[in-house]
């Protein structure tokens, strides 16, 4: 029954490994990218300089030519950019390809397809309206708390001195 290819289901397999080092575009750098550019490399389907492969984090650089540190004070990194196109180029195309793919299943079963969107709608109903009515009582929570305290730094602040009347001003008297 499963016609999907290959590859496509694959991408569905949950996966144990959690990578710890630099990531592009969430997919580690050194297991994932870094050898499947070689590869393409090797192939002849791409042309990254190797010095892009062998050093692929630099240090970044302010406009004036000094090393770029964070406000944090740690000096910042970035990912050259014949690797960042690449893999920019690489997600784009994915996304076309999932694009594709569901235009596809789409065409060919719309029965299903509209099916499976209307069973997805039916089953998400509940949880959109338990959402709603909980974030309505956690936003009138937050009001009411907010009143409160409204009213409390109200009350704990002292009163102004009533400012004095003003002197009269004394009365003129027309000379005769």
């Amino acid at each position: 029954m499963k016609t999907s290819p290959l590859y496509i289901r694959n991408l569905l397999l949950p996966n144990a490994k959690s990578p710890t080092a630099r990531r592009v575009w969430s997919i580690d750098l050194e297991t994932v990218w870094l050898p499947f550019l070689t590869a393409t490399n090797t192939m002849g389907d791409t042309a990254i300089p190797l010095d892009a492969l062998g050093s692929p984090i630099r240090l970044a650089y302010d406009k004036d030519g000094g090393v770029k540190f964070s406000k944090t004070g740690r000096p910042v990194t970035k990912v050259v950019k014949p690797i960042a196109d690449s893999v920019t180029l690489i997600r784009q195309n994915f996304v076309a390809n999932l694009q594709q793919y569901a235009e596809q299943v789409a065409e060919s079963k719309p029965e299903d397809y509209a099916k499976v969107i209307e069973q997805a709608s039916i089953a998400g109903k509940p949880i959109i309206t338990h959402d709603k009515i909980e974030l309505d009582k956690a936003i009138q929570l937050r009001l009411e708390e907010a009143i409160r305290q409204a009213e409390a730094e109200a009350k704990a602040e002292p009163e102004p001195a009533p400012e004095p009347a003003p002197e009269p001003a004394p009365e003129l008297v027309e000379a005769q």
